[in-house]
């Protein structure tokens, strides 16, 4: 079975001008809910983004940080002087759960995109009473935050490109303490209509009800590190996403 679909190349700025912006946090009731109604039709199997070989189904946008496959891992690696780097799938997803490991160098940031975009061209976004304009060849979208502070809000929602936090882990100490730092950790992203979980190492960490993408790539975020010369390595392995039945397909 075929689990994954071709980005499209555009979308129209109304679609997303119809989209409501309202942005909540969700109670864990209303969420279960939500999940029973869409599994209805049930779940594929899961599908492997990453073949522990090669970048195969994979694109660079944005910086110029180094991508690489190591010991049956991607390697983001940083490089100075350059901005935000993406690694991207090839692939568009609307509906689904996604999981896979991460290990951090503690120097730098990074992030896991989900439902994003990257066009060719300029696109305005209406929000409230003002319009964010993304210049072309910019990723925007959902963001898993990696973060190696002592702020700890890795599992936080942040939208990359565009309107900034939208779950940050103020006032969450059990989800501030599932990360650990410069060792592998288990990341899971569930994504089903509008709304949005995360997990870090089985710790529920956001939960949010947002309208603003339904769908889109998924991508690994190398940050930029200004002018450090020191090369810092994100790893990623064991990528899989599960598409759930039901989930919008172009």
């Amino acid at each position: 079975m075929n689990l994954i679909k071709k980005v499209a190349s555009e979308r129209p700025v109304d679609e997303y001008r119809r989209m409501s912006n309202s942005i909540r946090t969700v109670w864990p009731l209303a969420l279960s809910a939500a999940l029973c109604v869409a599994g209805t039709g049930g779940a594929a199997e899961p599908a492997n983004l990453f073949n522990g070989k090669d970048l195969s189904g994979w694109v660079q946008r944005g910086g110029k940080a180094t991508y690489r496959v190591e010991d049956g891992a991607i390697v983001g690696t940083t490089v100075p002087n350059t901005g935000n780097s993406f690694l991207c799938t090839e692939e568009s997803f609307g509906d689904f759960v996604l999981e896979l490991e991460v290990k951090q160098h503690p120097g730098v940031n990074s992030g896991i995109q989900f439902r994003s975009h990257c066009f060719e061209e300029e696109k305005s976004y209406e929000h409230g009473d003002k319009t964010i304009k993304v210049p072309a060849g910019r990723v925007h979208g959902y963001q898993f935050e990696l973060d190696p502070t002592n702020r700890k809000w890795t599992g936080g929602i942040f939208e990359e490109g565009r309107r900034g936090w939208l779950h940050p882990l103020k006032d969450k100490p059990e989800a501030q303490a599932a990360y650990r730092l410069g060792e592998w950790n288990r990341l899971r992203i569930e994504c089903v209509g509008n709304t949005l979980r995360t997990w870090v190492n089985d710790v529920l960490c956001s939960e949010l009800v947002d309208d603003w993408s339904a769908e889109g790539f998924v991508g690994l975020q190398v940050h930029g590190v200004g002018n450090r010369d020191e090369p810092m390595d994100i790893r990623w392995r064991n990528i899989r996403l599960t598409r759930l039945e039901g989930s919008k397909k172009n």
